[in-house]
């Protein structure tokens, strides 16, 4: 039976199942009061550091002992020093951040309605929101300003959407990939209209200046570390090796990312939105699935993924008897992250990036987090498909030339090859 709600229904519904999930979650986290966990004991000291004045100085910038960069513990500081309420009140900025987040995501107007409420329950299948929700760690700030840069970018925000970039930078190093993935996108697009349709406009190449000035705020960071981190805490934390020097680089890294992708994102997106389609698809295109699967082969045997990494998907995978059966169900999970991210549209390029950032990082499935953010406010504004203009571009322009030279069969051929990505033209310009 196919039961549908009107749109009041569903903003009744919504407000109800995100009240009864925050209140409960209040509740487990002790209303926000309970004893500091893990890497809260370090960053409260961080954050006294910072409480000292409202505005840092540069001494205050370079010599601090945590290694990811110092919004966070800048603005938890300035609460401490305005209101003196403990370790209480960053996690209550963090509780109101993670609210406001999945209010975004998830609102069911006019144009994204039941889908955004799928998007937010696929969203909390991502263990890690809702654990770092009530508590003071700094990557509720982080996707914070990092989902502010998409939500500008869409609406054509360009200059906010880059502000709201280098705050995310400025909160974590790896909030780096997502202006990159913009800028490299947009730079393409901009190459082909230039390249096959003679077509520049100086006013739309801000859709990738602005995201490159974001990605290279990194820098700026860099010079005031003389690193990637503060020294003195390089010299007094625990430092994956891979980010002892500059040039050391951890491809199996990489290949651990993409089996957390296919669990806390390609799963949880397969069940909630027609998977029968889905399959449908991956059917029509064995050949291409099966090129994937065998490059993804080689690369696993080339660069193996390591077992000796934190996280909920490990911890799964030390209950199964063997190795074999680890790496097995390890390779099942990039292999469907690979599948789902194949097209050259906009998601293609921020998955890719972030799983080429995490050839400097630890392997740690929390470092999904920001990518679920990403993604599902992305699937809830229906945008993906309508991002594929790379694919759109290039096949338009191999059908001008084809029909330049009169060579009908292949012009034929290619049309219906690129039906799919012809029908988004009228997507292309009513976004943009």
């Amino acid at each position: 039976m196919n039961v549908q709600f009107s749109r009041s229904q569903q903003k009744f519904l919504f407000i109800l199942g995100i009240t009864a999930t925050y209140i409960a979650l209040l509740v487990w986290l002790d209303f926000l009061k309970g004893p500091k966990l893990w890497d809260e004991k370090t960053y409260w000291e961080t954050i006294l550091q910072f409480s000292d004045r409202l505005i840092p100085s540069l001494n205050d910038l370079r010599n601090y002992g945590e290694l990811n960069t110092p919004l966070p513990f800048i603005i938890f500081g300035a609460i401490e020093h305005l209101f003196h309420q403990g370790i209480f009140a960053g996690r209550l900025l963090n509780f109101v951040l993670s609210i406001s987040m999945v209010l975004i995501i998830g609102w069911p107007s006019r144009d994204k309605r039941g889908r955004a409420i799928l998007c937010v329950i696929g969203l909390f299948f991502c263990p890690y929101y809702l654990f770092l929700s009530g508590r003071i760690y700094t990557e509720m700030i982080a996707c914070f300003w990092m989902l502010m840069g998409l939500v500008s970018y869409v609406h054509n925000r360009h200059i906010l959407s880059s502000l709201a970039f280098i705050l995310a930078i400025a909160s974590r190093q790896y909030m780096l990939p997502f202006p990159a993935a913009i800028a490299t996108y947009e730079f393409i697009v901009a190459i082909i209209n230039i390249r096959y349709f003679h077509s520049i406009s100086l006013v739309e190449q801000k859709r990738w200046i602005a995201p490159l000035v974001a990605t290279l705020s990194i820098f700026g960071w860099i010079y005031l570390f003389q690193g990637l981190a503060p020294e003195i805490a390089v010299a007094t934390r625990s430092v994956p090796t891979v980010q002892e020097t500059t040039w050391a680089f951890a491809p199996n890294t990489a290949i651990n990312f993409l089996a957390y992708i296919g669990l806390y994102i390609v799963i949880p997106e397969f069940v909630l939105f027609q998977p029968l389609s889905k399959l449908r698809r991956l059917r029509q295109r064995w050949r291409k699935a099966a090129l994937i699967a065998v490059a993804l082969l080689i690369a696993y045997a080339a660069f193996p993924p390591q077992m000796e990494a934190h996280g909920n998907l490990m911890n799964l995978l030390d209950l199964l008897p063997n190795r074999a059966l680890q790496m097995s169900v390890l390779y099942g999970l990039s292999l469907l992250a690979c599948l789902r991210f194949s097209q050259p549209n906009l998601m293609f390029f921020i998955v890719l990036f972030n799983s080429l950032l995490m050839i400097k990082a630890y392997p740690w499935d929390k470092y999904i987090l920001p990518l679920a953010v990403a993604f599902w406010y992305w699937q809830s504004t229906g945008l993906e498909g309508k991002t594929d203009k790379i694919t759109y571009l290039a096949d338009r322009s191999f059908r001008l030339s084809a029909k330049h030279l009169g060579h009908d069969r292949e012009r034929d051929n290619l049309e219906a090859k690129t039906h799919h990505a012809g029908e988004n033209l009228e997507c292309f310009t009513d976004w943009n």
